[in-house]
């Protein structure tokens, strides 16, 4: 059979051999990945390294490469949103998937690990800022993973029904899906000090998010029904903004991945820590350690 070759125009490859948006070349993604939604955040985690072998920038993608007590490790910025993360786990994959000479698939697929570090909302009195989530389960506000073939066998269906009834959900704003963390990687980097539970990518920071400044949001009381949903003894736990498409495009790509959360405001309490830039470096420590 022959191999499927991709054309320029959808495998974008940069005139020095990079990917398009990532400015990344395939020798220089290490098998295990952090993700970071700023740019500059990856210099923090980067401050870690024993030593560091590639760094590129281009717009919010920031790539370092380097060693780690002996793990090699890219550190990758993604920016704000589910869109960005279509871009980044895409450009990834096709670094370590697809042969950027021949324009062919890999004869032999590699797995990355992917686990993002973010911050984010807390929905419960139990998540108090300061504290971390690692997401379990992430119910996508954003649609991304519908226009993929195969979401139904990386979603977890049950739980998508039980939520959409619970909150009386209006088609207009399009189907939640549920993608599922890979659970090896949540036990490992979870471990026993990280909150485990659902959580919410939103499509955008105000109105999806129930936040009304002066534009009113469509339903007034959907932050107090997420905050009520239960399923299989667990809760939604948070908002954030990238989880449901990493861990789904991940699982359709055949990658590992999770999200892990600081909480940097607790809605539930309307509590908000702005100064939260001085205390994340613990929440990285670990991850670099447990990755």
């Amino acid at each position: 059979m022959a191999k499927k070759h991709f054309p320029e125009s959808e495998l974008i490859i940069n005139g020095d051999g990079s990917c398009f948006h990532l400015h990344l070349k395939p020798e220089f993604l290490a098998d295990k990945v952090i993700l970071v939604g700023d740019p500059a955040r990856v210099n923090t985690v980067a401050a870690h390294f024993d030593s560091i072998e590639h760094e590129v920038s281009s717009r919010e993608f920031h790539t370092i490469t380097g060693m780690y007590k002996g793990k090699r490790i890219t550190c990758q910025s993604h920016g704000i949103g589910c869109d960005n993360i279509d871009i980044v786990v895409n450009e990834l994959d096709t670094l370590a998937n697809i042969d950027y000479n021949t324009r062919e698939e890999k004869d032999e697929h590699r797995t990355l690990t992917m686990v993002r570090i973010g911050t984010c909302g807390g929905l419960q009195p139990f998540t108090p800022t300061g504290s971390f989530i690692a997401s379990v389960k992430s119910i996508g506000f954003d649609g991304l993973l519908n226009y993929y073939a195969g979401r139904n066998e990386v979603c977890d269906l049950k739980l998508e029904e039980a939520f959409k009834k619970h909150m009386q959900w209006d088609p207009i704003k399009g189907a939640p899906y549920v993608a599922v963390a890979n659970q090896e990687l949540i036990n490992r980097i979870a471990a026993d000090d990280m909150v485990k539970g659902y959580t919410i990518a939103c499509g955008g920071f105000y109105g999806p998010q129930g936040r009304q400044l002066r534009a009113p949001i469509s339903d007034p009381d959907q932050n107090k029904k997420i905050e009520s949903f239960e399923y299989e003894g667990m809760k939604i736990c948070n908002f954030e903004m990238e989880s449901s498409a990493l861990a789904g495009l991940a699982a359709l790509l055949g990658h590992n991945a999770m999200t892990c959360c600081m909480v940097i405001a607790n809605r539930y309490a309307q509590k908000m820590n702005t100064d939260y830039k001085s205390s994340i470096d613990t929440i990285i420590q670990k991850v670099l350690d447990r990755i």
